[in-house]
């Protein structure tokens, strides 16, 4: 068995809205070149494989044949505007090849799942995954293809039959959640800046799952400002007992790292620190409870230099049972890339030196503290749902 399943290929890089875009795939080219810098993708139980792209078949899995025939035709005419189906829109403009990029996303991720589920390798990751926003008939958030939706459909038409979801994306996992949420044998976590203030908007804690499926959707909207301390006390008092309460056979994670405080379009607070920390325990929570079945994606991050490349690479290199000391130099020959191609210096360690210290819920709350509100609010509206007690 190998230790991790990476899909990868430059062909990744395919994915790409243009000029301008926030969501610039040099980030996951840094990231590839920072990680096999480092040794991580050379290690022993380390497999890179070229996914090939999702087929019309599995993609219908999830999205509409409409909406795919959409899809097709704006990949081919990129002056396409379909409002209808999200394309063509400011967030998700047209490009040459949208489609087989986008099915080659898709493709990535579900090979890595089924690598995990098939026993060929323990964990999976596509760093180039984690288009949660994509709904069945639609573009959205910069995603086209919902890759981590369709990953899970194939678990389950796999014959997996509880799959938990954790997203730590600043935005709101919406198009996962909407996929599943009828669904009682997939349970979806989000945890993101309150949508009050960001997009899509949704992901409030009432947001709890449908008919038959109640639980089934968790949401802890966390206020701006949040950094490190608060998040990993609003992540431990609802994550690790959910997860033991509902007992998955796979855990697949969506490790949007545009939490960050660096980060342009969002206004949490979180250091690469923290984020690290949260894959670590994540890790440990599928070993603890899945057998070590883990997939994992990247998600957002915008960043796309100072951020990304260090965070995602924490997240192969702990995949890889191989994690990094923080304090860990970047090497010299990534620093020089970076310095040559973009004349601008580089992060000089795998740390911003942040602490991953925080209060447990168990010590006690504070009514008036907006983050404890939100914690509270989302352990009341589901835990009973668990049978578990919102309170200690």
């Amino acid at each position: 068995m190998d230790t991790v399943h990476v899909a990868w290929s430059d062909a990744l890089i395919g994915y790409d809205f243009g000029p301008g875009h926030p969501l610039n795939p040099v980030r996951v080219d840094l990231t590839i070149r920072l990680a096999r810098e480092l040794g991580i993708l050379g290690a022993d139980g380390v497999r890179v494989e070229a996914p090939a792209p999702a087929g019309d078949d599995l993609l219908r899995t999830v999205h509409t044949a409409a909406y795919l025939d959409a899809v097709k035709a704006a990949s081919a005419d990129p002056s396409t505007v379909d409002l209808e189906h999200g394309l063509g829109t400011t967030d998700d403009p047209c490009f040459a090849g949208m489609h087989e990029a986008s099915a080659l996303v898709a493709g990535g991720t579900v090979a890595a799942a089924r690598a995990v589920w098939s026993g060929a390798a323990a964990h999976g990751v596509n760093v180039a995954g984690g288009l949660h926003h994509a709904m069945p008939a639609s573009a959205s958030g910069f995603c086209v293809y919902n890759d981590p939706a369709l990953a899970i459909r194939a678990l389950l038409d796999a014959g997996a039959t509880r799959v938990a979801y954790v997203d730590v994306d600043v935005h709101h996992g919406d198009g996962v959640q909407a996929v599943f949420y009828d669904d009682p044998r997939v349970l979806t976590i989000s945890l993101h800046e309150t949508p009050r203030t960001l997009f899509p908007g949704t992901g409030f804690p009432s947001e709890v799952g449908g008919a038959g499926a109640e639980g089934s959707a968790v949401n802890v909207a966390l206020p701006p400002g949040t950094g490190d301390a608060g998040w990993l006390r609003a992540f431990h008092a609802v994550v690790p007992p959910l997860l033991r309460a509902w007992k998955p056979e796979v855990l697949f994670t969506q490790h949007g790292c545009d939490s960050h405080l660096e980060d342009p379009l969002a206004h949490l607070a979180l250091t690469i620190d923290g984020q690290r920390e949260s894959y670590r325990i994540l890790h440990e929570l599928a070993h603890e409870l899945c057998d070590g079945r883990w997939v994992a994606t990247g998600g957002g991050g915008y960043a796309l230099i100072e951020v990304v490349p260090r965070a995602w690479t924490h997240l192969l290199a702990i995949a890889a049972e191989r994690p990094l000391d923080p304090a860990t130099p970047t090497p010299s020959g990534w620093r020089a890339h970076v310095s040559a191609r973009f004349d601008r210096t580089p992060p000089q360690r795998m740390t911003d030196g942040g602490s991953v210290a925080y209060a447990d819920w168990s010590d006690g709350y504070d009514p008036a503290d907006r983050l404890d509100q939100a914690i509270h609010a989302t352990r009341t509206a589901v835990f009973p749902l668990h049978g578990l007690d919102p309170s200690y």
